[in-house]
């Protein structure tokens, strides 16, 4: 039997440019899931140390470009 591998949750909805993104007191965090081959799954979530939304979408995009390559995307 094939293992499966950790994939990432990966959901994007294209109307809203702030998918992943929420304002907590001013500074902007990202969240998403990332489902574990032994089916669990684990929330991921961090500050991206930013008041700007321009800033916050490009490290929102930047890191998620960077999780991607480790982990194989869920559809």
């Amino acid at each position: 039997m094939a293992k499966s591998k950790t994939r990432l949750a990966l959901r994007v909805n294209e109307d809203n440019p702030n998918h992943h993104l929420w304002n907590n007191r001013g500074v902007w965090w990202c969240h998403l899931t990332v489902h574990k081959s032994d089916a669990t799954s684990e929330r991921l979530r961090f500050s991206l140390k930013t008041h700007c939304l321009e800033s916050a979408r490009d490290r929102r995009d930047r890191i998620l470009r960077d999780i991607a390559e480790h982990y194989e995307i869920a559809a």
